[in-house]
């Protein structure tokens, strides 16, 4: 590649210098060859130039960290200048010169050697004409230790020291363009020291020169050598020392440059999950549909249109799948997440670019359909939903059937967040489940008020087992062959401080949702034991009192139930067999089998165990004999339909004649009038149960129904209660804790 012009023009002005100061060598190695007098070569000046130019040339050692080399030469042509003068100096540096070039220079081309050669003569020629300046004549310096031989050392070391790097620091700043200063002090500062440590090594043979003559060179020599050497070694020391510094440096280097690459690699792999995680915070991983959160953007957009527009409108389509946990506890949740997927899928057709199906979670999905001609669009979305639904589903073989319950609400100007159109649909949607699921309902004002009254009632329940609100109702049981009280059924009641009695029937269903009627059930089955217990110390004739508590689902699952009811017939001391727990027969049929091994566990404790609101559920009479109940209690709903002529018993004669079979007691609940009663003790029936003899009363009550032997008399100590319970109210609360 050619050099620039300014590179050029640099090199150029380099080449004049250099023969400048060849010339200027070459005129003052004239010079001092022409006045060097005759005979003032000796056998020792031969013996410094066989010394100078033979062997000390080749003794150099490059100083670590500078541009520069320390040579025995230099100490022998000190030694001529301060022995001989200037002449023969000046001679002996020119030869020194022109050796160490030869030796030195890697091009070997003649100027460059000549340069050296000349830079040798201009600096010695100097150095003795400051000399000559300073001290006259040379050669007539006292030897010995002076003071005018050590100032004399002194200048020969700082002149010398100035001249030859001052030379070529002036060379080399030519040519790279450099300030002068900049120059001499980056590469020949600190070579100031070698100059000094030779002219020392100079004066010290001359000082002795005198009284030893030729010796003191014969012993300067090997010395000069020990002491170079010796100087090398160390420097050779500090150069190892300094490379291996070097190394850690270069390793700390190429580490830290690792540690960066490894940096910059996490940074990109963080960015990269990052934007991973941006796909993947917006979308659900199962089924890849849009997520809640992306829906919710989606819906402040809609919402910002409506507003903006009044002709614009959307709607919001909230559906949960009827029955999901039977298909994943039957065939897994594999099979179960093959249905998510599927449903998603389905859920897209027919739908438009605008519109957004997504996953909630679980088994919720939502479709928003934004920019509607009217609300009957959304209908028939829904409709074409649950139509979709109706082809069965192909899960690993297994064919299945779903259905779904649908909410749907409409853009309304009173809409200010996402958050409360997915309230809204919500609500719908569990209105279409209370409603028998498989239907959709549309979002009302009335709707919402009952979720906010229903949310209240959540929050006071809540309260109300904190604060000890609820009480325990006694109703009895009453033997249909003597008319006595055998027994009772307690009842929970809930006398709210503002609202006063709350129907067991508002109450129970949000207990039974939230889980608290568990902790409900706890309290209530404590509470009747102890009751029971204190009403069978007052008197013998009651040690045979039973007391019959329900037993909800989810009571009836908890794993604790055995320890549970053990723990409370050892600290109220009651008979086991005095307990009777009461299970709906639709919460042992959900898993008869684990239903079976509970029922067993619990009458090895022995309490007896009744099957209540019996004939509504979906019981299997293959299941029956294998349970160990000993009650059967007839549903009210059967003994209500039936006539004082005898009509629509048919059910309850069967009823009696399988529990006859099997063993088993019976009571008819329900007894509202004397028809009814007369026919029951007619057909055999055991127990009766009902406002015939007693509504539910309070402990002081049910006392006075024990005392009194007879139910007719103790009407006292009643709360309000609602009307009689409609039959298709009480299969509608079947399963509940309470009638």
């Amino acid at each position: 590649m050619s050099a620039t012009p300014t590179a050029a023009g640099r090199q150029r002005h380099f080449d004049l210098y250099r023969w400048a100061v060849v010339l200027l060598g070459a005129a003052a190695f004239a010079y001092s060859a022409s006045v060097i007098p005759a005979g003032a070569i000796d056998l020792r000046f031969l013996l410094l130039a066989v010394l100078t130019v033979a062997a000390s040339a080749r003794l150099s050692v490059q100083i670590p960290r500078f541009d520069t080399n320390l040579t025995v030469s230099d100490t022998f042509i000190f030694l001529a200048l301060l022995l001989y003068g200037g002449g023969p100096a000046v001679l002996l540096a020119s030869a020194e010169g022109v050796c160490s070039g030869l030796r030195v220079s890697r091009s070997k081309k003649p100027v460059t050697v000549l340069f050296n050669a000349g830079v040798m003569a201009c600096s010695t020629f100097a150095t003795a004409a400051a000399l000559r300046l300073i001290f006259g004549d040379i050669s007539a310096i006292e030897h010995g230790l002076t003071t005018t031989l050590a100032a004399a050392v002194g200048a020969v070391a700082l002149v010398q020291y100035a001249v030859n790097t001052g030379l070529v620091a002036a060379g080399l700043a030519i040519k790279t363009a450099s300030p002068l200063w900049q120059t001499w002090s980056r590469h020949y500062l600190w070579s100031s020291i070698t100059y000094l440590a030779g002219a020392a090594a100079a004066g010290v043979v001359v000082m002795f020169d005198g009284t030893v003559g030729l010796y003191a060179l014969a012993v300067a020599v090997p010395v000069i050598f020990v002491v170079y050497l010796t100087y090398s070694r160390y420097l050779e020391d500090i150069k190892a020392t300094a490379a291996q510094a070097e190394r850690a440096e270069r390793e700390r280097a190429e580490q830290a440059e690792r540690h960066i690459t490894e940096l910059e690699r996490a940074n990109r792999a963080l960015e990269e999950s990052r934007e991973h995680f941006r796909h993947a915070a917006y979308h659900d991983a199962l089924t890849g549909l849009p997520n809640r959160l992306l829906l919710a953007d989606h819906l402040r957009l809609a919402i910002e249109r409506a507003k903006r527009h009044p002709g614009h409108s959307f709607a919001l389509i909230f559906l949960d799948l009827d029955r999901f946990k039977y298909i994943n506890d039957s065939l897994g949740h594999a099979a179960g997440d093959q249905l998510l997927v599927t449903v998603g899928r389905r859920l897209g057709n027919h739908l438009r670019p605008t519109d957004t199906v997504a996953r909630l979670g679980g088994d919720e999905f939502a479709v928003l359909l934004d920019g509607l001609e009217d609300e009957g669009d959304a209908i028939r979305v829904a409709e074409r939903i649950q139509q979709e639904l109706t082809t069965p589903f192909n899960l690993g073989g297994h064919e299945v059937f779903t259905t779904a319950s649908v909410g749907i609400t409409f853009s309304s100007p009173g809409y200010e967040n996402p958050e409360n159109v997915l309230r809204d649909a919500d609500t719908a949607m569990y209105r279409a489940k209370e409603n028998g699921k498989a239907r959709y309902e549309l979002f009302d004002a009335v709707m919402h008020a009952r979720a906010v009254e229903r949310l209240r009632l959540e929050n006071d329940l809540r309260r109300a087992v904190e604060r000890g609100e609820f009480s325990v109702y006694y109703q009895p049981i009453v033997s249909l062959d003597s008319d006595r009280v055998t027994g009772f059924e307690a009842l929970v009641r809930w006398e709210h401080p503002e609202r006063g009695f709350v129907p067991p029937t508002e109450f129970i269903p949000v207990a039974e949702e939230t889980g608290l009627i568990v902790e409900v059930g706890q309290w209530v089955l404590r509470e009747s034991c102890r009751q029971m217990r204190e009403w069978q110390r007052l008197s013998f004739d009651n040690r045979l009192l039973t007391i019959s508590v329900n037993l909800s689902g989810k009571q009836f699952l908890q794993p604790n139930l055995i320890g549970c009811v053990k723990q409370i017939l050892h600290e109220t001391d009651l008979d086991p067999r005095c307990l009777k727990l009461e299970i709906t027969e639709s919460v042992m049929m959900e898993s008869a089998e684990a239903a079976s091994a509970m029922l067993v566990q619990l009458r090895h404790l022995g309490v007896e165990l009744s099957i209540d609101d019996f004939g509504t559920g979906y019981s299997s009479l293959s299941y029956l004999h294998r349970f160990p109940i000993n009650t059967l209690k007839i549903d009210r709903s059967f003994v209500t339909r039936m006539g004082d002529a005898g009509e629509n018993s048919e059910i309850i004669r069967t009823i009696l004649t399988l529990a006859s079979n099997l063993g088993m007691d019976v009571i008819a609940e329900g007894v509202e009038s004397k028809g009814q009663l007369a026919q029951l003790k007619a057909m055999g029936c055991h127990y009766g149960q009902g406002y015939l003899f007693s509504k539910p009363v309070g402990a002081a009550g049910a006392g006075a129904l024990i005392g009194a032997g007879t139910p007719a008399r103790a009407k006292q100590d009643s709360p309000p209660e609602p009307s009689p319970l409609k039959s298709e109210d009480v299969e509608q609360f079947s399963s509940a804790f309470v009638m």
